[in-house]
């Protein structure tokens, strides 16, 4: 099954050049703007390339919506936005700073795709990492050792780390991974 990918964009040229790129590899379809992505988006999207900033309603805006609609969609935030605390609450799952590269833009999309076999717990520990590296990569050594923001999403990363080992600890124990299954 080839992936579906939906590029968001004002900027007409940059979602075209979007689904250029992608289109060897990706079922691709573009839309120009919040309500026009809303109106397309399913759940047989499967990844979501979506610009921050769009008039009328921003790609903030259409990420909360596509949350609250509990679609099972990742979302990249394509921004010429530089990231700042803000980020700290927004439910994406990758920030991509543009400009951005054909292959930059293809790992992007293969990564999520990817991220979508992910229990709840992985898929949440890539979003907040991906945070992190958004701001480490906008912020100065010294802002990095004062920002609150960072901090916060640091625990939340170390918190997911130990979740996930856990898991995969319990899943190396064969006996407890199957403890109260019934054949």
């Amino acid at each position: 099954m080839t992936p579906s990918v939906l590029a968001v964009d004002d900027d007409r040229d940059l979602a075209d050049t979007y689904a250029l790129w992608l289109d060897d590899e990706f079922d691709v379809e573009t839309t120009y703007g919040g309500d026009e992505a809303l109106e397309r988006i399913d759940d047989d999207v499967d990844v979501v390339l979506l610009d921050r900033r769009m008039p009328g309603m921003s790609g903030g805006d259409v990420l909360d919506a596509i949350r609250e609609r509990d679609l099972g969609c990742r979302v990249a935030m394509l921004t010429a936005v530089e990231p700042s605390d803000d980020i700290v609450d927004m439910p994406f799952d990758a920030y991509v700073t543009k400009p951005v590269t054909k292959d930059d833009l293809v790992d992007v999309v293969e990564d999520l795709y990817t991220r979508l076999e992910l229990d709840d717990t992985l898929q949440e520990y890539y979003s907040v990492t991906s945070k992190i590296a958004a701001l480490e990569a906008d912020l100065s050594p010294e802002a990095q050792t004062t920002s609150d923001a960072l901090s916060v999403l640091r625990d939340r990363a170390a918190d997911l780390e130990a979740v996930a080992t856990d898991e995969m600890d319990e899943l190396d124990d064969p006996e407890h991974a199957f403890r109260e299954t019934d054949f």
